[in-house]
């Protein structure tokens, strides 16, 4: 983000100017955003989290020797804000409620919920600060459904959870050092939580995209932002070829290779909304869930003897890029930065205790 800051006197006060590097994509993002004031919000959230000693309002942005914006941080509000409760939020008060695939219930503690969701990132071996926005992200879906419906649903459309002691067999040799980090990042950001227009927001997340996110009409805190990390992953591209026999069989078509399939519909963002393959008609979710593919931004050929399939990006690329997340992490930006960039207007929240009477 910022390489480097000096505090000057102009002769009637000091001014802060910070350093941008444009090779870094989220300098440009940073320095020409027309969102004035998400701009303002992520410099004061620099200034607090590197310790400068700055108690000015006026902050240049620097490009190549040229202040390309000039900042007012007088009156922006602090990037986490606390919220009197008489409730009791934190990890081990707070009880969630799991619907299971049998539709019994059982009630665990938040903990417990959270690193059940946490570590399914594990072998993943991200960064704290991915973690952290991940576990803020996966305690708003608690407290919003907890809320909402009462209960949560063991398989949804956001979030894996498996109870931790499931991975005791998995990690074996590392079981207590992984659990005790998740532990860890669980109390950090104890309380926290995200909000739009005061509400709980969905924690829309993908593993990686095309180097886009997506906007989306019903949820004004999504956004489409670059996420060019993504470009890179090994999850960006995946080709999966079919026999014609196992494809007819887990379709229930009649496809050979003078047959035909044809992308119907797709969506705003280009993704598969329907496909039909001869006379019989899929939606792209049910083709994609019967096939296991990652993702309905997809290609389809078909060749001599099978058919390959090849998809973009893992996910339905909303919201928070894991690996894009990720990357920003490995170059020093908090849990803070990584949420704002990823998700338009959210403020991060926490939950106060009220002091016990007696």
């Amino acid at each position: 983000m910022f390489y480097k800051y000096e505090i000057k006197s102009n002769g009637k006060e000091n001014v802060l100017y910070l350093y941008l590097n444009m090779a870094y994509e989220f300098s440009r993002e940073l320095a020409l955003d027309v969102n004035h004031d998400e701009v303002t919000r992520r410099t004061k959230n620099f200034i607090k989290n590197n310790d400068i000693e700055y108690d000015g309002t006026k902050v240049y942005l620097v490009i190549d020797g040229i202040v390309v914006k000039t900042l007012d941080i007088s009156n922006i509000n602090e990037e986490t804000k606390d919220v009197d409760s008489k409730f009791l939020y934190s990890n081990d008060d707070f009880l969630v409620t799991l619907k299971l695939d049998d539709m019994s219930f059982i009630e665990i503690s938040l903990r417990e919920y959270l690193l059940g969701c946490l570590a399914n990132h594990v072998m993943m071996n991200l960064e704290n600060e991915t973690l952290k926005a991940l576990c803020i992200l996966y305690r708003t879906y608690a407290y919003r459904q907890m809320e909402m419906d009462h209960f949560i649903n063991i398989n949804n459309d956001f979030i894996k959870y498996k109870p931790i002691s499931y991975y005791k067999m998995v990690w074996i040799d590392n079981y207590s050092l992984i659990t005790s980090k998740l532990d860890e990042i669980i109390n950090v950001t104890e309380c926290m939580f995200v909000s739009y227009d005061g509400k709980y927001i969905l924690p829309f997340v993908h593993l990686c995209n095309g180097g886009q996110t997506y906007s989306h009409q019903e949820y004004a805190y999504l956004r489409g932002v670059k996420s060019l990390w993504d470009l890179a992953s090994p999850y960006y591209i995946e080709i999966r070829d079919f026999s014609f026999d196992s494809f007819n069989r887990m379709l229930s078509s009649n496809l050979d290779n003078r047959g035909n399939i044809q992308i119907s519909q797709v969506d705003y963002k280009g993704f598969v909304k329907q496909i039909k393959i001869n006379d019989n008609i899929y939606s792209g979710e049910e083709f994609k869930r019967i096939l296991g593919l990652n993702s309905l931004n997809l290609s389809i050929i078909i060749m001599k003897n099978f058919v390959r399939i090849i998809t973009r990006g893992y996910g339905n690329c909303l919201g928070l890029s894991i690996y894009g997340a990720n990357e920003l992490a490995k170059n020093d930006c908090t849990f803070i930065n990584i949420l704002f960039y990823y998700f338009l207007g959210i403020e991060i929240n926490r939950y106060t205790k009220e002091k016990e009477l007696y």
